[in-house]
């Protein structure tokens, strides 16, 4: 597999991977919306974009210690005593008495450039740390962006339950009217659709929670998502995922430069047994700003010096052989601590492989489910319609169709948000990845370049300004979805047109069903049921006459069971017209008589 570098998301175009979850529109939030607005307002990547400018901040307090070192001095005295020896002429003063020094080491043992050359280390290990950081956000954008698409299909899904078995009641109190069913069906239809009003509202909680996680991680509330791109090509062996986390993830590149800076600490340790030489130059001035200071002596004067000083440390107590093994034992533990890294970056990218191929396998297994719980819908309504199936079976039928709906939904969006971590596992989820560098707020080489070579002492005095984004009135202002539950329950309880298909939220990632081809001549008919008690047939018709026009009844027993049909129609597609405009509460199925 060869992933050029550059943006993630140019790759990330074209038709959606997980139509289920939600159609994007032109006013959609995107997902690459969602991690521009992540990037640029997480409290996460902020507070550790800090750390890293602390880092850069290191390698100027490595440097400053090369560097020369001025210091003045300035003061003004007078004599108040004088006894014995010190009696003197010269005068009391007062004194004005000035100095200036300026050292400059020269050699110190290696211990400043080894000390440079850690900082730098510690800033690459920050810049990965702040990659790894930066894949972790996004990876929990992403989850938290799938986890609303796949809880609002869900709802919608539930939603649609409510409003299929609400007809189904009304259809059943109407044939237990017409003497074809009893009050056990009614109650089964009764007590499956209170079941479904209270999935309802668990699916309206889980949307909640995952819409406030949106809004803590991206920093917005979720308004029309778009369907998320499909991810880049991904790898095809375990092994190969492995080779590139280890290659690229920047967790495993902060361990290495952490042990690397551990390193140069050790032998900068080394340095406090060896000599140091500085270059010294001097200067002070003197001036009796008061009387004379003495016969024949200027009242002023200045001097200055240079030289070399050197320290040569001859015994020190054992502290440089104690801060050695300090040295020591911290890169050992860094060297340990790679290893570990190490094991999590290959067991996290093997564990992403896995899962996502997982996710694959589930989507089609899943896709088959609810092929089959249509076509098992489809067929249990038509065989209840003819008497052979029960109130029970077709509800059962309904709720299997539901609950494989709702399983293709997850595993469509457990299928993305794997992809997207085995992205994260091999290094590849950062901002430079994903195209996000236009906009950011934090220029790493930037900062770094203004900071590391800096020789002025009067830097630093910028005040911090946060740039996370407060949740705290977007939050208040959410709606509560809980409460409104009833209402919605009022709602679909209502007479309504006909409610859309079940499966409609993933008809778009479903074959079609294949139909019987339409003769061109022929009658078809339509059967609105089959009834045991007598006149009830002959009951409905006179109720649906006037909707179909100058049709025909047409009664066939079989027993005690007895069928109506009406027709005829010219064809197939006449036919399912005619029980469209019948509505859904009362069951109708298209019939070829030949």
């Amino acid at each position: 597999m060869h992933l050029a570098g550059g943006s993630l998301l140019r790759l990330l175009a074209g038709a959606a991977l997980i139509a289920a979850l939600g159609a994007g529109t032109a006013a959609a939030d995107t997902l690459r919306d969602a991690l521009a607005a992540t990037y640029a307002t997480s409290p996460t990547l902020n507070a550790q974009r800090e750390v890293l400018k602390g880092s850069d901040a290191s390698v100027a307090l490595a440097a400053a210690q090369a560097r020369p070192q001025i210091a003045a001095q300035v003061g003004v005295n007078r004599d108040l005593t004088r006894s014995g020896v010190l009696v003197t002429n010269r005068s009391k003063g007062p004194i004005l008495s000035g100095g200036l020094d300026v050292n400059l080491p020269l050699f110190a043992g290696g211990r400043i450039r080894n000390a440079m050359d850690a900082a730098r280390a510690r800033v690459e290990a920050g810049r990965a740390a702040l990659r790894a950081v930066e894949g972790d956000v996004f990876a929990e954008a992403v989850e938290t962006y799938m986890d609303v698409l796949r809880d609002r299909a869900v709802l919608d899904l539930n939603q649609n339950q409510v409003r299929v078995l609400t007809e189904n009641l009304r259809a059943t109190k109407q044939l237990y009217e017409a003497g074809d069913l009893t009050r056990t069906d009614i109650a089964q239809s009764d007590a499956r659709l209170s079941s479904s009003k209270a999935q309802l509202a668990l699916a309206q909680s889980r949307l909640s929670v995952s819409e406030e996680s949106y809004l803590r991680v991206v920093g917005k509330r979720p308004e029309a998502l778009a369907s998320p791109p499909p991810l880049p090509p991904l790898p095809a062996t375990a092994n190969e995922a492995t080779r590139i986390a280890i290659a690229r993830n920047p967790r495993l590149t902060a361990a290495l430069q952490q042990a690397r800076a551990a390193g140069m600490d050790v032998r900068g340790a080394f340095a406090d047994r060896l000599p140091t030489l500085s270059g010294v130059v001097g200067g002070d001035y003197v001036n009796y700003i008061g009387d004379e200071p003495g016969i024949g002596v200027p009242r002023s004067g200045v001097q200055t010096t240079v030289g070399l000083t050197t320290r040569i440390p001859l015994y020190q107590g054992g502290a440089p052989a104690a801060r050695i093994r300090q040295a020591r034992a911290a890169e050992g533990q860094l060297l340990e601590q790679t290893v570990a890294t190490e094991r999590l970056v290959v067991a996290n990218a093997r564990s992403a492989f896995v899962s996502y191929q997982a996710s694959l396998k589930a989507i089609q297994s899943n896709q088959d489910a609810v092929t089959a719980n249509e076509l098992a819908l489809r067929g249990t309504r038509a065989e209840r319609s003819v008497g052979s199936r029960t109130v029970i079976e077709v509800l059962n039928a309904q709720q299997e169709l539901l609950g494989s709906q709702v399983q293709l939904i997850a595993a469509r969006r457990d299928a993305y948000v794997a992809g997207f971590r085995l992205l994260q596992a091999m290094g590849m989820a950062s901002s430079e990845e994903l195209g996000l560098k236009g906009g950011a707020l934090y220029d790493a080489l930037g900062n770094y370049d203004k900071v590391a070579g800096d020789w002025s002492d009067w830097g630093g005095a910028e005040k911090h300004q946060v740039r996370s984004t407060s949740t705290v009135k977007l939050a208040e202002a959410a709606p509560d979805r809980l409460i409104e539950t009833p209402r919605l329950a009022e709602a679909v309880s209502a007479p309504a047109k006909p409610p859309p298909p079940l499966s409609a939220p993933v008809a778009a990632n479903l074959p079609a069903p294949s139909k019987p081809a339409s003769g061109s001549s022929g009658g078809w008919a339509i059967q609105l049921g089959a009834f045991a008690r007598p006149g009830a047939p002959q009951a409905l018709f006179a109720k649906v006459a006037s909707r179909v026009g100058a049709k025909e009844p047409i009664y066939l027993s079989a027993g005690r069971v007895t069928r109506l049909l009406i027709g005829p129609y010219a064809s197939r597609a006449e036919a399912e017209g005619a029980c469209r405009s019948l509505g859904a509460s009362i069951p109708c199925l298209p019939l070829r008589r030949d």
